[in-house]
């Protein structure tokens, strides 16, 4: 079912304007010149259309497709490509040569940088796929020269789109089937953006309902022959022109599990995870808990969501609500003795809690604040009374002198400078009005009033 035409590419609309670099690239004319780099790298999650737009810029009358695996090739291969493209162009054949390689982000930097005395040289058309983030996977002599094009997931519109087309096209299914409404909908959910997996299903829900027929069938016609029936008569099942019809249950029987779309070490590692942390920011604990389940699902360390749950307890929660952090070491905690599976559902209680609890950043913002200060070299000595006066000769430096002990004050708080000079009315703590924080405010207003501090900002 790949796409034979432009025209059969599905939900990549965006690249295939008239005039684009892309539609240019597919559309040219043999022995035309052609402006515009001989290096293209598309990037997209799986199943998007990569490859079938590699074969589509490889149609044109006078190119010829060779095909590298980043996991399999070395730069060996790489070089034998190469030759045999300088001999197709310079020899009798004078055919380009179009260049697909795939899951390029895998090739080592040696490898990508034997490519680009051809790139260079226009010697191939370079098409390069990836999953993961070109920026980072690809080195930059070769991104430099390349032109980064961004394939989106499909849509389910799309998808049902490309099913539909499987089902009939005599390249797919022929008519062999029909979908009922409730499987189209269940493959197609099951999809999740992905054709290759959307046609995966369709084959092995077909081959299902294919069986499922053949073997009815045969005990009918077993039944009959018992019964002593002629074995010439239709009987009241369907004849071989009727298409089988794919049902819900030989959907659900071709596989159990939607794909979890999710690459522990790549874009989706960090994209869901940073989903996560802002659901939880965000206060919404219906997203936060998708997210969780996302990771875990895909088999994601528990102990690295529970190390960022802990973070975010302080950066996102603080104390608005003092106990969250509590809860996301305990949860820490719970997770390294007990693992998966049943760790998800310590986790869950943990992003509950962070992600319903009243929200402040002011520790995060005071901490940096500081931190700021010091990097722009404000922050003198420690004022006298408060350095240490344990060791020989601290007297007569007059470390300690005038130190006065918060015990013995009412209160409990001595009225003294505690930051140094140059910082001696400086306000980092910024407490909000939400959760518990609005009652430390209140109590921290009478705190520097007793230490006789008037902050000026």
């Amino acid at each position: 079912m790949r796409p034979a035409r432009v025209e059969e590419l599905l939900g990549q609309q965006h690249l295939l304007a008239p005039g684009s670099p892309l539609r240019r690239l597919v559309e040219a004319r043999p022995g035309a010149s052609r402006v515009g780099p001989s290096s293209v790298v598309l990037w997209g999650p799986p199943g998007v259309g990569k490859t079938s737009v590699a074969h589509l810029v490889a149609s044109v009358p006078g190119r010829r497709y060779r095909e590298l695996s980043a996991v399999t090739a070395g730069v060996k291969d790489v070089r034998a490509v190469i030759d045999d493209a300088r001999h197709a162009r310079d020899g009798l054949e004078q055919a380009e040569t179009v260049l697909f390689i795939d899951e390029i982000h895998r090739f080592s930097r040696s490898q990508q940088d034997a490519l680009l005395p051809a790139v260079e040289n226009r010697l191939v058309t370079l098409v390069a796929a990836t999953t993961e983030n070109p920026s980072f996977s690809v080195v930059s002599p070769l991104l430099s020269r390349s032109l980064v094009l961004t394939l989106r997931p499909l849509s389910d519109d799309d998808v049902e789109g490309l099913v539909l087309r499987a089902v009939t096209d005599p390249r797919g299914l022929g008519g062999a089937v029909v979908l009922d409404d409730e499987a189209r909908a269940h493959l197609v959910r099951l999809a999740g953006g992905d054709a290759r997996r959307a046609l995966t299903v369709l084959e092995a829900a077909a081959g299902a309902a294919l069986a499922r027929t053949g073997e009815a069938a045969a005990s009918e016609q077993a039944a009959r022959e018992e019964a002593g029936a002629d074995d010439s008569s239709p009987g009241d099942g369907a004849t071989e022109d009727t298409p089988v019809v794919v049902t819900l249950a030989d959907a659900e029987a071709a596989v159990d599990v939607a794909a979890v779309r999710y690459d522990r070490e790549g874009d989706q590692h960090y994209d869901v995870a940073s989903a996560l942390i802002k659901s939880v920011r965000g206060s919404d604990v219906d997203a936060a808990l998708h997210y969780l389940a996302r990771m875990l699902e895909a088999g994601e360390d528990p102990r690295f969501v529970a190390r960022r749950l802990m973070v975010s307890a302080s950066e996102d929660v603080g104390m608005a609500d003092p106990t969250a952090l509590l809860t996301a070491v305990a949860a820490a905690q719970s997770v390294a003795m007990i693992g998966m599976p049943e760790a998800r559902i310590v986790l869950a209680q943990a992003v509950v809690h962070l992600a319903t609890a009243p929200k402040s950043n002011a520790s995060y913002l005071a901490v940096d604040a500081a931190v700021a200060d010091l990097r722009a070299g404000r922050g003198g000595q420690v004022p006298a009374h408060l350095r240490d006066a344990h060791y020989a000769g601290a007297g007569r430096l007059g470390h300690g002198q005038g130190y006065r002990y918060s015990h013995d004050e009412p209160h409990g708080v001595a009225e003294q400078q505690y930051l140094p000079v140059d910082l001696a009315d400086r306000v980092y703590y910024r407490p909000t009005d939400r959760g518990a924080e609005s009652r430390l405010g209140e109590r921290l207003q009478r705190l520097r009033a007793l230490l006789g501090r008037h902050p000026s900002r």
